[in-house]
């Protein structure tokens, strides 16, 4: 099999995309599987490993940080043509994927799509509602020729399945329990951060609107003054929103910025509770990473998070957006440490079911699929293993 990507975020980035991604052509890799990967160009200074085929871009304006694709078609559909494809994987419908769709078409070879972000709602967030059905209008068009569309939960296949989309798979996340665990847990943390507080409540993930971060800042301002007093908050990551979050926060808060790798992995497993009030989640990487740690999470019940987190198991879901549903469950647990360690027990066991390699051997056997029935001249289906 040979597999051309197409994504619009890719490592070194700092996101659930991005890294599900480069832990597939890392995956693609071992297996010795001829791929492809076109991105968009972040800097100049990025040295990029020779699979990766770096593009032109520009900064996206409602992110900086992230770039759209600027792409040479000519120059790409040649790069193509010296690759010969077996298969297409369209990660994103935006430029870059466009000039994927176009190619696969002219020369019908099969391709794919995966769906990772519920743009509509990021829409909403920033006042832009009348986009909303021009949005899915053209969502419908790109994968409409698809052979299939890829989704990381059952949440996200209803909502795509609502809006017209057809050929839906399921193609889940996986989690490396061995870089979290519970065993990484340190005392380091608390004393790197001059923490002294008994208990250390989390958040992991971009300070941005669509993660819901005026529901964490009401969470954080109005817990009961006989609580706050026992709590630290340590909030890791970047984003827009990341001054405002820091003006607003009670002097019980750390920020920490970006952390990756063993580094992130310390401080989930040196954590009480997982905080993440955040409603658009088509999959939700940190609740899992958290749940491997042994660190019980407290969520939205919104969105594919709600397909790990157990409620009453391996963490509790509130109501979204509502911060009074989060005090409550931060209260109980706090005061309950029987149920605080039967968490950790259920949400490790829960992550040691969620293997990477599973996952994506999965995904190859249903591109293979794909591609023997295009090879057969059946008309594209749903498959599923």
């Amino acid at each position: 099999m040979r597999l051309a990507l197409f994504t619009d975020t890719f490592v070194p980035q700092m996101n659930g995309v991005a890294l599900t991604l480069g832990r597939l052509t890392d995956y693609l890799h071992r297996r010795g599987i001829d791929h492809l990967v076109f991105i968009p160009k972040c800097t100049d200074d990025v040295a990029y490993p020779d699979p990766v085929r770096p593009i032109n871009s520009i900064p996206f304006f409602l992110y900086p940080e992230c770039r759209i694709a600027l792409p040479n078609v000519i120059a790409l559909h040649t790069e193509l043509d010296r690759f010969r494809p077996d298969l297409l994987h369209l990660a994103t419908p935006f430029n870059i994927g466009l000039c994927g769709l176009h190619y696969s078409r002219k020369h019908q070879i099969p391709h794919v799509a995966s769906y990772h972000t519920h743009f509509d709602r990021y829409l909403e967030y920033y006042r832009m509602k009348q986009a909303v059905p021009l949005y899915w209008a053209y969502m419908k068009w790109f994968h409409q020729s698809c052979d299939a569309t890829f989704a990381p939960s059952l949440d996200t296949i209803d909502s795509l399945h609502l809006h017209g989309l057809s050929r839906l798979l399921l193609w889940s996340r996986g989690v490396d329990c061995d870089l979290y665990t519970p065993d990484k847990k340190s005392n380091d943390v608390r004393e790197r951060y001059g923490i002294t507080a008994p208990i250390l409540l989390l958040y992991v993930g971009r300070i941005a609107p669509e993660k819901d971060i005026d529901t964490l800042i009401a969470i954080m301002r109005t817990l009961p003054d006989s609580l706050k007093a026992r709590v630290h908050w340590l909030i890791v990551g970047d984003g827009p929103l990341l001054p405002d979050l820091r003006e607003q926060a009670p002097d019980n808060v750390t920020f920490a910025g970006y952390k990756r790798g063993e580094e992130l992995a310390q401080l989930y497993a040196s954590a009480d509770l997982f905080i993440f009030p955040s409603s658009t989640e088509t999959f939700g990487n940190v609740a899992l990473e958290a749940m491997a740690s042994g660190l019980p999470v407290i969520a939205a019940n919104s969105g594919g998070v709600r397909e790990m987190v157990v409620s009453g198991r391996t963490g509790v879901l509130c109501t979204p957006r509502h911060p009074d549903s989060f005090i409550r469950e931060i209260c109980a647990l706090a005061d309950d440490p029987e149920r605080l360690a039967s968490f950790i027990i259920e949400a490790r066991s829960f992550a040691l079911g969620r293997s990477w390699d599973a996952i994506f051997e999965k995904l190859l056997w249903n591109y293979e699929q794909i591609i023997d029935s295009r090879q057969l001249g059946k008309k594209p289906g749903f498959y599923s293993a």
